[in-house]
């Protein structure tokens, strides 16, 4: 993979697809227009699951991650779609991912998901950065994360049965397992160093405002927040804006950002705002009702 110089292929990071892979395909399509095949995709986690194409919008990502063209890091629904397969929650009434696990060839899937990474790393034109579904800790430094993500990963590539058992503990028993969930299910912070996967509410604070204040020295591209919508700030692109949650009061887009490296010529880094370089492709139709009230996103 390259650095993310002006003369790099266009990297261009995407926020949670879940099973919109009608959507993910006219933004493949638009990139292969604009770019040629001198593009890389980067996937900030939730392919799966609400969506009607969950496999589909898998083999567009797994193509491009094996022909070294694309990065991907799981979600939270991944995990849940995990869970499932390894007998460890049933299939809810709002999963959509029959077409995953129904398939002949479900377990190659759960195999090849059980080995994905829960963070990326890279440069942008010399800047640092890290692709993370949901969160860090506001005091994890960059290092840090990788270690920790890295840590996390081995317990989950190390085959089924211990990812099983990794999986089933209690996050509160095995500080990799509550890092887990943080990676993957976190909004909210309080200053005593705890958080949750609900939206804040005082004394909590979403948990990029207390990242922020640490002033870390590398950019975080993150998805999974579809009710904060897209989040622009200085180091941080939220890049959720909810395509699989159209008709729940509100349009739903699929959103990408293609950071343009060429601006640190004009002192101006890739993380700084204001920033409009970004596609939205609007979502097709509504495609789910939540069956509960208070089903998260």
């Amino acid at each position: 993979m390259t650095n993310g110089g002006a003369d790099a292929p266009q990297r261009i990071f995407v926020g949670d697809v879940q099973g919109c892979a009608e959507e993910l395909d006219e933004l493949i399509a638009r990139a292969r227009a604009r770019f040629g095949e001198d593009f890389e995709l980067w996937v900030a986690g939730d392919v799966v699951n609400r969506g009607p194409g969950n496999r589909r919008a898998l083999e567009r990502v797994r193509e491009l991650v094996e022909a070294g063209r694309g990065r991907f890091v799981l979600g939270n629904h991944e995990l849940h779609m995990l869970q499932i397969a390894l007998g460890l929650r049933e299939l809810g009434r709002n999963d959509s991912v029959g077409d995953v696990l129904g398939a002949p060839d479900a377990g190659e899937w759960i195999d090849w998901l059980l080995a994905r990474p829960l963070v990326e790393a890279g440069e942008l034109a010399g800047e640092s950065f890290v692709m993370v579904h949901a969160a860090s800790h506001p005091d994890w430094r960059l290092e840090a994360l990788r270690e920790i993500a890295d840590a996390i990963r081995a317990r989950l590539a190390g085959g089924r049965e211990s990812a099983r058992r990794f999986l089933a503990t209690d996050a509160g028993a095995d500080p990799m397992r509550d890092a887990l969930d943080r990676l993957t299910r976190c909004r909210s912070v309080t200053d005593g160093g705890g958080w949750s996967s609900r939206d804040p509410e005082a004394p909590s604070r979403p948990w990029h405002v207390a990242w922020a204040e640490r002033r870390h020295a590398f950019g975080i591209v993150y998805g999974h927040w579809a009710r904060q919508g897209l989040h622009v700030a200085k180091g941080l692109r939220g890049l959720d804006t909810g395509c699989v949650h159209h008709g729940r009061g509100r349009d739903g887009f699929l959103t990408a950002w293609l950071p343009q490296p060429a601006l640190r010529s004009s002192g101006r880094s890739v993380f700084d705002v204001p920033d409009d370089a970004f596609w939205q492709i609007p979502a097709r139709r509504r495609y789910y009702d939540p069956v509960a009230a208070g089903t998260g996103d």
